[in-house]
């Protein structure tokens, strides 16, 4: 036991000390946060209001909305692109010769395996948790609709995403020998992981195979459930002024809050099983 924490406690100074590999965790979701708010915001506004269209909803609704969708959309991604720059370390030890120094000691190889996986997630999650605190802000002076429930949920969400995010890293990262190997792997994550997962576009945009396709990896049900618990709020005020059924059905469709696997509905507990 002593060996894991004193493994974990290495990990994260190493970590927290590289200011460049912190600070490349750190980028990803301030640039997302930028791209969203200033060029995504107006876009989804639009769309929202498309939807609404003929029915009298009020901007602050919208906003909510608004927020709701680009804040899940920006904790979804964070919580795998960290989770892979974090766990970077793993790959570096490995590149300066660190992984052949801690094989001499006593401790046996699934404790350093083990201490990699725990303090690569301690160090997403409080990325993560910088990035949600950060979101909640925004959503509270977009247009805050979101119970201690909801809060709750989301912030548990984070957690489970960032837990898988982690393990995936891991998996992949332990095939890794190079700097130029990490490079490629953190560019391809960052590019194309909010793609498939449905943060950067709902994947009822997608074509019909490329949905089944993605509804068999476990991302795409993480994204859905932070979706579900930023926009549960918002969409249940709507339902409370009386805008029609049919309508909110088909904006959680467009959002994702629903997900089809072969045009039958995952309900949020098989998501979470699923996920889990």
């Amino acid at each position: 036991m002593s060996g894991l924490l004193a493994s974990i406690k290495r990990n994260c100074k190493v970590y927290f000390k590289d200011k460049a590999m912190f600070f490349s965790s750190l980028i990803t979701p301030i640039i997302l946060l930028v791209l969203y708010v200033f060029f995504l915001a107006k876009v989804f506004k639009d769309n929202f209001n498309k939807s609404l269209e003929g029915v009298v909803c009020s901007d602050k609704l919208i906003n909510g909305m608004v927020a709701g969708q680009l804040c899940s959309s920006l904790l979804a991604v964070c919580c795998i692109t960290v989770a892979f720059c974090s766990n970077m370390l793993m790959v570096q030890d490995k590149v300066t010769g660190v992984r052949a120094d801690l094989a001499i000691t006593p401790a046996k190889r699934s404790v350093h395996a083990l201490g990699y996986y725990i303090s690569t997630l301690v160090t997403t999650i409080i990325v993560c948790g910088v990035a949600a605190c950060c979101s909640l802000i925004y959503i509270a002076c977009s247009g805050w609709y979101l119970s201690v429930g909801d809060v709750f949920l989301l912030l548990s969400d984070v957690v489970l995403l960032s837990m898988f995010g982690t393990a995936l890293s891991s998996v992949i990262n332990f095939f890794l020998s190079s700097q130029g190997q990490m490079s490629a792997v953190g560019t391809a994550v960052s590019a194309g992981y909010g793609f498939i997962c449905g943060a950067y576009m709902p994947i009822s945009f997608f074509g019909k195979a490329l949905q089944n396709i993605v509804g068999f990896l476990p991302g795409t049900y993480g994204t859905s459930l932070i979706r579900n618990h930023a926009m549960q709020g918002v969409l249940a005020k709507m339902q409370n002024q009386g805008i029609p059924t049919e309508i909110i059905a088909e904006i959680r469709d467009s959002l994702d809050c629903n997900l089809y696997f072969f045009d039958n509905q995952v309900s949020t507990s098989t998501m979470y099983m699923i996920l889990c």
